[in-house]
Order: C-alpha cells, then structure tokens, then sequence
C-alpha cells in the first residue's frame, strides 16, 4: 500500500504568505516565489483535491487512474513533490520505471533533501542498472536519515549486484544488522540482511534473518527466495525445495523462482529437466547460463575434453567440480588437486572442501579425511555428508566409539537409510555391544536393497547365528 500524505488546509496557506508560521516557511519555502493569494487559491484547493482523490485510487489499486489525478494536481500546482512521489510511486508498480524516474527527480528537485524521495530515486536507477548514478542518491538518504530503510533496501541490491567488494557487504551488514535490532523493523531490511549474508556465505545467518523476515510476511517472496539460497548453501536441498514450492505458488513466473527451481533439479540431477526449464525461458539470466553450463560439465565423463577447457580456463568451476567427482573413485589422488582448485576457485563454498575430504578418504588417508571432517563439523554441524565421511573414516580408523556416535547421529537424522544400520551393527560388534549389534543388523535387513545391499546382506546373515549364541551365553558387554 502507498505511503498516504495528508494535505489540509494548512496546506492551502502556502499561497497566504501572512499567515505561514516559521515552521511552514521552512517546509514550504519553495513555492514562496509563487504567491499570488487571489488567482492560487481555487487552484490549490483542486490540486489537493485531486491529489486526494488519486491517494484514493492508489490505495484501491487504479494506478492509471491514480497516475491522471496525480498529473491533474501537477498541472494545478506544479511545485508538488508530493504529488510528483506518489505519481512515481504508481508509475514504478506499473514497471514504467523511465516515467518513474523522472517524477523522482523532479520531487527531488523540489525538495533535494527529502529522503524518501531520494531513496525511491536510488531505487529506481538500481532497478535500472546505474549504479554509479544510484549511489550518491542513496548515500545522501542514509546520511540524512539513518534509519531510512528503502534506502537501504535499495543499497544492499546494488551492493549485490554491482560486483562489490567483499568489504563493501561486509560494512553495509553491518548497518542494517543494527538496523535489524531497532523494535519493529520492516521486512524489507531482515531481506537485506539475509541476502547479504547469503552474498558472504554466512548461510546459518541468512537463514536466521530469512526466518525473521517470514515472521513478518509468510509469504514475502524475497524472504522465501533468500531462505531457499541458504538452505541450499547449508546442503539442505529437502528444506530449499519447500521453500521454493512456495514461490512456486506465489510467483512461478519470475526469473528468481525459475533460477532456484533450476538449483533444485540441479541438486536433485533432474538434469534433462533442468534443461528443458532453461529452454523455456526466452531471455534467461547470466546465473541460469552459469547453472546451465554447469549441467553440461556435470553430465559430462569425458574427462580429456574437461581439462582441455581447463587448459583455456584453469578457473573453470564447473569443470574442476566435475573432475573432481569423477576422479574420486577411480583416481583419488589426481581427484585431490582438482577438488583442491574448486575450493580456490570458489573459497566461500564449504563443498568443495567436503569433496577433496572425501577423495582424501578415497585415497585411503582416513586420518587426514577424519581431521579435516571434524573441522568442517565445527562450521557446519548438521551436515549429513561431513557426518557421514567423518564416521567412515573413523570406522576404517577402528576408532569404533567415536565413529559410533556419528553413526547413530545419521541414523536419528535420516532414519531410512539402511547403511547406516549396517555400520552401526558392525561398530557395536566390534566393541562387543552385542545386544545393540544385533538390533541395527535386524533394522538394516529390513530396510536393505536386495539387489544394491547383496553382499552386506549375506555378511550379516552369516553373522547372525553366532551373535545370537553371543548373546544368548551373555558374553558381551552393555552399550555405554
């Protein structure tokens, strides 16, 4: 709903130089050269009436018949920043953002240091693009008001999209977490704060402020949209997927929806879907030609033709994430390198490092892997692949009561996975837990593939007869 201003008679005295206050000369001291209290008076009235009535039409939702009455106050009394904000205002929500502009510029050209008409200006160059001619306009909003929110809304978004120095973000975030803490603070500036955060990979944090900004607006869609980059950024690709089905409903058409959906297919290795989503888009975005060119690399297995786009381009991201997957089974110790060139080509993704742990644990260097999983753990504790490697190395360690407890937190977190079962049977065997031992090799063979788990299964049926006689003489000891 547009801000509503309301203009009274007091308004009217504008044009009766007699009866201003010290106050009212200060506000309205523009249109003091036009004083003509005779031939002004009627005008103004049907200025302010007109401006009421497109106040009116705003509210109810008639921007074009709001943006005729804002033009017929204007043609009354052509001094009238407000009249020409709101005009702005409509013009904007009608995505006719040159119109728009112009009416900003001359409401700060009538008034140069009202803030609000200074962070809509801003807003409006950054939603075009020009950033350079954005800046000053939104700094001197700041400057003026420190709490102008809109200002900042509109400055973080150009921070983010305007190559920005990690510093940069970082000093902005600063100032609107600051804002964030204020009693009541809009739902836009807790988006500005996740987004950032988002842009410096403090994904746990966005994730927080996301969840702060929903609080206010359920169905906001830049909140759902940061909340779902930060559950992807968190690996959580179950909880991005609801978030995204809700901009699915709320706005399917729109580039950022379109973008996460690919993300979701990305994850999902959805992948021919994934390219039929970009072929319908008729003018995709630099980020979907990023996503899409990072299908191709992943669906690739020819790995001479992925160096060779490394030899053109050695910061190739999608091609070292590749070779780095590809090699960790079959060549661990090459994978090692290029999953090493992936975390510097992308330094604030944590995955990266969780690939050239695995390969370190491929490579059969479990005391390296486990030492690097227990660091990672420490930034990302409910990481279920860090989780999972640091129990496998830890196991092939025959550290068998710490890789117990990462085994059993797998199993509280994903309930369903029968190989954690299997693991966890064989640790408690190992420590001669025999009655635990053999309920998890019970709950693994029930939730086994008989044709993906063949081999674990017929290790534990032949296990079985000798645990039970285990059991049964009471040899073994009680999990502590």
């Amino acid at each position: 709903m547009p801000l509503r201003y309301v203009l009274t008679a007091a308004f009217r005295k504008l044009f009766t130089l007699a009866a201003l206050t010290p106050a009212a000369v200060l506000i309205f001291s523009f249109a003091m050269p036009i004083v003509a209290q005779d031939d002004d008076e009627e005008a103004t009235r049907r200025a302010i009436a007109f401006f009421n009535e497109g106040q009116d039409a705003h509210e109810a939702g008639d921007l074009t018949g709001a943006i005729k009455l804002y033009e017929a106050a204007i043609k009354e009394f052509d001094l009238f920043p407000e009249a020409e904000l709101q005009r702005g205002s409509a013009l904007l929500s009608l995505d006719r953002m040159d119109e728009a502009e112009k009416a900003f510029r001359r409401a700060v050209e009538l008034r140069d240091d009202w803030t609000l008409a200074l962070a809509n200006l801003g807003g409006v160059l950054v939603r075009k693009g020009l950033y350079a001619e954005a800046e000053p306009f939104l700094l001197k909003a700041i400057k003026l008001d420190t709490q102008n929110f809109p200002a900042y809304s509109a400055l973080t978004e150009m921070r983010l999209s305007d190559g920005s120095s990690e510093t940069k973000r970082r000093e902005l975030l600063a100032s609107v977490t600051v804002l964030t803490q204020k009693a009541n603070p809009p739902v836009s500036i807790w988006i500005a704060r996740a987004a950032l955060e988002n842009s410096l990979s403090d994904y746990r944090s966005s994730a927080a402020s996301s969840a702060a900004a929903l609080e206010i607006d359920r169905s906001n869609t830049g909140a759902l949209a940061n909340a779902a980059r930060a559950a992807f950024g968190l690996q959580d690709v179950a909880r991005a997927k609801e978030f995204v089905a809700q901009l699915e409903r709320i706005d399917p058409e729109s580039d950022t929806t379109k973008t996460l959906q690919l993300n979701v297919l990305i994850e999902t290795e959805e992948y021919d879907q994934a390219l039929k989503l970009i072929a319908s888009m008729i003018y995709p975005t630099a980020e979907v030609l990023t996503l899409r060119d990072r299908i191709v690399s992943v669906r690739s297995t020819n790995t001479d033709e992925l160096e060779k786009r490394l030899a053109q381009n050695p910061g190739d991201l999608p091609a070292l994430e590749r070779l780095c997957t590809i090699y960790r089974t079959k060549e661990p110790q090459r994978a090692l390198d290029f999953c090493r060139r992936a975390s510097e080509a992308d330094p604030n993704s944590i995955k990266h490092v969780i690939g050239y742990g695995a390969a370190l644990l491929t490579a059969g260097r479990y005391a390296e892997s486990a030492m690097l999983m227990q660091r990672l753990i420490r930034i990302e504790p409910d990481n279920v692949t860090i989780r999972a490697n640091l129990a496998t190395a830890l196991f092939q360690l025959k550290k068998f009561s710490d890789a117990k407890l990462q085994f059993q937190w797998l199993a509280e977190k994903q309930p369903d996975v029968a190989a954690t079962y299997y693991f966890l049977g064989v640790t408690h065997d190992q420590l001669k837990e025999y009655l635990d031992a053999m309920a998890n090799y019970q709950l693994f063979l029930r939730l086994a593939d008989r044709v993906n788990n063949e081999m674990e299964i017929e290790r534990v049926n032949l296990r079985l007869p000798a645990l039970q006689r285990q059991i049964n003489s009471n040899k073994g000891r009680r999990n502590e």
